[in-house]
């Protein structure tokens, strides 16, 4: 029978120091780590609070970290972002601090990039067929439905 480690709140502090150092971590992430460490919700509490006092935890650099990064690497519209930031329990004001914080040009251009590589990768010969799974995936990865009708009607004649 395999037994559970345990942590003094010590060791779960040093270890969580290292976790949220390696990378950007939103609270709901640091909680869900403590309580797969059997840590008890007062200790949890405890550990949080040294956390965000020694800047180690920061909600608002999370989620403009988290928004960069996905823009950047995964393509993701301002929409999805939002979306998966609520998902972590990220709270109104740092979503539009970090949505504001994209930078409008880059975010164009990685729009245009995507819509443009996509519309060549598509096999589709019908023209409505086609345009449908352009806006399909453009919406999918979180685009404002504006541009990518605008885009769509633009690329696929």
């Amino acid at each position: 029978m395999q037994t559970k480690k345990t942590y003094t709140v010590q060791d779960a502090t040093k270890k969580l120091e290292h976790y949220c150092a390696y990378q950007e971590r939103c609270h709901k992430e640091v909680r869900q780590k403590l309580e797969t460490m059997y840590m008890i919700p007062e200790a949890i509490d405890v550990i949080i609070v040294y956390l965000l006092e020694h800047n180690f935890l920061n909600e608002a650099r999370f989620a403009k970290a988290f928004a960069s990064g996905k823009l950047r690497i995964k393509h993701w519209g301002r929409r999805r972002i939002t979306f998966e930031l609520k998902k972590k329990d990220i709270g109104k004001v740092n979503i539009n601090q970090a949505l504001e914080a994209l930078d409008d040009a880059e975010y164009m251009d990685i729009f245009n990039d995507l819509a443009n590589k996509k519309v060549n990768t598509i096999k589709e010969t019908n023209v409505y067929k086609k345009r449908k799974k352009l806006i399909d995936y453009l919406i999918y990865r979180g685009w404002e439905s504006h541009l990518v009708y605008d885009k769509a009607n633009e690329l696929i004649l």
